[in-house]
């Protein structure tokens, strides 16, 4: 197997993987509310933009200024980039035909065309949310992820946690057809007086990676992921 590794382009986490994600995998972001997975994204992206890599961006849940907004606040000027290597598609997912049309037919098409190397959707799960029920879901998803899967780029998905279950994504599928799972999430101390942020690679196919809960800090301009520290 190739030792080469795409660079999440984070702090701590890239050694939690092993050196990073394998080239053209698929890796689920996991979390609640306020648990970094559109700035996860955002890292992702800017370390391949960095790198010369084309990068597409598509976000059923922020509008295009919106998320260059983001990227701008932590100081990365995203203009030289945009409509050249960074492509930013903003769906409206209450729109099924034009948001099912697009992701699981213009999406292929556009990677190829643009020769996209990175693939961000944030966050999936409200296009999963457009079927009606789980039959459909499973069989819709498991063929677009398959689809994707031929273009040879690395594909980053964001998902919210189920209501009931905070280890688990909202519709408990993305993170069985993912190649790489990584769980954000908020933990309490035992003496409730503090909450921190832990993140955790729950899987990761065809590497070695570590398996410890790791405290995370989100600053202005950077994640931190504190790999050789413990949580409490």
């Amino acid at each position: 197997m190739s030792k080469e590794r795409v660079n999440f382009g984070i702090i701590g986490l890239d050694d939690m993987l092993g050196g990073g994600l394998i080239p053209g995998s698929i890796c689920a972001i996991i979390g609640t509310y306020g648990t970094g997975k559109t700035t996860f994204s955002l890292e992702f992206i800017w370390d391949g933009l960095k790198k010369g890599e084309h990068v597409i961006y598509i976000s059923l849940e922020e509008r295009e200024d919106r998320i260059l907004w983001y990227m701008k606040q932590k100081g990365w000027d995203a203009a030289p980039y945009l409509d050249t290597s960074l492509f930013v598609i903003k769906l409206d997912p209450t729109d099924f035909n034009l948001a099912n049309n697009r992701i699981k037919n213009e999406l292929p098409s556009l990677i190829s065309e643009v020769k996209a190397s990175r693939v961000v959707i944030d966050p999936i799960s409200l296009f999963e949310d457009l079927f009606e029920n789980d039959a459909d879901r499973r069989r819709e998803m498991f063929r677009f992820v398959e689809g994707l899967r031929d273009k040879k780029c690395t594909i980053m998905m964001t998902s919210e946690t189920d209501p009931d279950n905070v280890f688990s994504s909202r519709h408990s599928l993305i993170e069985y057809l993912a190649d790489t799972v990584v769980l954000l999430r908020y933990v309490r101390s035992s003496d409730l007086t503090d909450v921190h942020l832990a993140l955790e690679v729950v899987k990761m196919r065809m590497s070695a990676h570590s398996r410890e809960i790791k405290p995370y800090e989100i600053e202005q301009t950077q994640v931190t992921v504190y790999s050789e520290a413990n949580v409490f």
